[in-house]
């Protein structure tokens, strides 16, 4: 059985930063495609940061610069570094795996950035 846990959110100020961290189960994150997306109140839930099974990342043009997806094989993590964190970036933030043709989620971590 698939698992994602999100760890790392809470309140932080404007030009702060802050790391989350999404633990995997049943599923090996370095050769998966994962990703990071949030979703504001009252907005859709949005794409922040994707890793393919090769590596190959991608931002959304709203992050470029301040956000980092990355990987740990040893503790079977993801990350996003988030840095010079704006109140936009304000969300509930979750992470996926691909894992057999599945698509599965975390149940999200609150970034809440205060002005």
């Amino acid at each position: 059985q698939v698992r994602l846990v999100e760890s790392g959110g809470g309140l932080v100020q404007a030009g702060g930063s802050q790391r989350l961290s999404c633990a995997a189960s049943g599923s090996t994150v370095s050769i998966n495609p994962m990703g990071w997306y949030r979703q504001a109140p009252g907005k859709q839930r949005e794409m922040v940061a994707t890793i393919s099974s090769s590596g190959t990342t991608t931002y959304a043009d709203s992050v470029k610069g301040r956000f980092t997806i990355s990987r740990d094989s040893a503790k079977n993590t993801l990350y996003l570094q988030m840095n010079s964190l704006k109140p936009e970036d304000t969300a509930i933030y979750y992470c996926n795996i691909v894992h057999r043709y599945t698509l599965y989620w975390g149940q999200g971590a609150q970034v809440t950035v205060s002005s």
